[in-house]
């Protein structure tokens, strides 16, 4: 009884350590034959955002369309595609969204150098509030006159009985 207990038990150990690759792992038909192709493939993969799970690339999403994609990269790696022609290819069907880092080009020079043109206007302005306000130096507000006093003592005593 306790003999079968413990084979029953590496038998469920087994089939527990197996079962996570086997859920990501690739079909034979899926990987190319050359080690450096498929080496090139994958770093594309890594770069491919899924258009479906949104934020992950197409290596880590079991999406059908991230699947798709995968099969097209290497399709195009194994046509002789340099890796550009790729990006290129998969950006002219998918935007330049597909890209996890997007290629600076003047169509989205405001969203690269936008924040740190804010950020530097902002220190400038900063800058020149506090240089202005150091030339003014503290203001400090002018003596009363002897008539403006008087009406203070007055409206005092009149309020405070």
């Amino acid at each position: 009884m306790r003999v079968a207990a413990l084979a029953l038990a590496a038998l469920i150990l087994a089939l527990m350590l197996h079962a996570p690759g086997a859920v990501y792992a690739f079909s034979a038909d899926e990987r190319l034959d050359d080690p450096a192709q498929e080496a090139r493939a994958l770093k594309l993969h890594d770069e491919l955002r899924c258009p479906v799970c949104q934020g992950q690339a197409i290596s880590d999403s079991n999406a059908e369309l991230a699947r798709d994609l995968r099969r097209i990269v290497r399709e195009r790696i194994a046509a002789g595609d340099s890796d550009d022609a790729v990006f290129d290819y998969l950006t002219d069907r998918y935007s330049d969204f597909i890209l996890l880092r997007p290629r600076v080009k003047p169509a989205n020079y405001v969203l690269w150098f936008g924040p740190v043109l804010v950020f530097a206007a902002g220190a400038v302005g900063l800058w020149i509030f506090i240089v202005r306000r150091r030339r003014r130096g503290v203001e400090s507000t002018p003596p009363l006159s002897e008539a403006e006093r008087k009406q203070v003592e007055s409206l005092s005593r009149d309020d405070f009985g």
